[in-house]
C-alpha cells in the first residue's frame, strides 16, 4: 500500500450517483488542505467548457472548492484549455508533475525541452506553482486535478511534491474517474456513435493530412460539404476541434477501416 494512502478516504471518493459528488469534492478538498495545505483546481475534461458539477448543477469549483469570486473562475476563462501551459503539460505527462515560471518536475527531475511555453506563467496559468496531476482516459479525454498552495508566494513545490505527490496522484484519479463513468452514464454517452461513410472517408483524409480543400478534390465535393462532415463527426464524439475529432475516431476504429 502506497505510504499515506487512506483507504477510507479511497473509498469515499467514489460515486455510485449523482448525490454523492458534492460528499466525494468535499472529502478531496479537506484531505488535500489537511495534507498540504493546497486548494483543488478539478477538471473532469480538459478540452470541454463544462465544468465539473454536483447533482443539483452546481459549478464544484465555486460551491465547494472555493473558487466564489469571479476573478478566480478559472472555469469561465475563455480559452483556458488552449492558453493555460497546465492545460498543455497535461496532455503530454502521465505523471503527476509540479510546476512554475522556471520550469516542470516529475519524480524524475526537471523535464527538459519540453515544448510548452512557459512564459507569463502566473498570468496564464492562474497561479505562481501548481502540483498537478494529469489524469487520461478512453477515447482521448484527459482530466486533471491541481493542487495549488494556499500560500499564494510559494514557488517551490519541490518538497511537497516529494512527500505527498503519490497519494494525492491516486485520490486525484480515483475522484475525476468516478466522475467521469458517472457522467457518461447519466447522459447516456455512446462510446460507439455512428459515423457516416462520408464522415469516415474525411477524416480518414484528414489523418493523413490533408486539408479540407485537398479532401474535396479527392472526394470531388466541396469544401463546404467536407467541413460539414467533419463538423458532424465531431459532434457526435464530442470533439472540440478537429484534431480530437480525428484521435477519437481513429481510437474507436474507424480509421482503420479499408476504403
Amino acid at each position: 500500500m502506497t505510504l499515506g494512502l487512506d483507504m477510507a478516504v479511497f473509498e469515499r471518493l467514489r460515486m455510485r450517483g449523482p448525490g454523492d459528488i458534492e460528499s466525494a469534492a468535499i472529502c478531496l478538498r479537506d484531505v488535500a488542505m489537511g495534507m498540504c495545505r493546497v486548494r483543488v483546481a478539478a477538471t473532469h475534461n480538459i478540452a470541454s467548457s463544462r465544468p465539473m458539477v454536483d447533482g443539483e448543477g452546481r459549478v464544484l469549483a465555486a460551491t465547494v472548492f472555493g473558487f466564489d469570486d469571479l476573478d478566480q473562475a478559472w472555469w469561465l476563462a475563455p480559452n483556458l484549455a488552449f492558453s493555460s501551459p497546465l492545460a498543455a503539460l497535461c496532455r503530454l505527462e502521465l505523471d503527476p508533475f509540479w510546476c512554475n515560471a522556471a520550469g516542470v518536475w516529475t519524480d524524475r527531475g526537471q523535464c527538459a525541452m519540453l515544448p510548452v511555453d512557459l512564459s507569463d506563467f502566473e498570468r496564464r496559468a492562474m497561479t505562481r506553482s501548481a502540483l498537478v496531476v494529469p489524469v487520461h482516459m478512453p477515447l482521448g479525454q484527459v482530466g486533471a486535478v491541481s493542487f495549488l498552495p494556499v500560500d499564494t508566494s510559494s514557488e517551490n513545490l519541490s518538497e511537497m511534491f516529494a512527500a505527498y505527490a503519490d497519494v494525492l496522484g491516486i485520490y486525484a484519479r480515483r475522484f475525476i474517474g468516478s466522475y467521469a463513468r458517472l457522467l457518461h452514464a447519466s447522459v447516456s454517452l455512446h462510446l460507439t456513435p455512428n459515423l457516416t461513410r462520408r464522415e469516415v472517408e474525411c477524416l480518414r483524409w484528414a489523418s493523413r493530412g490533408k486539408t479540407n480543400e485537398e479532401i474535396a478534390l479527392i472526394l470531388e465535393v466541396t469544401r463546404s460539404t467536407v467541413r460539414f462532415h467533419i463538423r458532424n463527426a465531431s459532434e457526435k464524439l464530442d470533439a472540440v476541434n478537429r484534431d480530437q475529432t480525428v484521435y477519437k475516431a481513429a481510437q474507436l476504429g474507424y480509421l482503420a477501416l479499408s476504403p
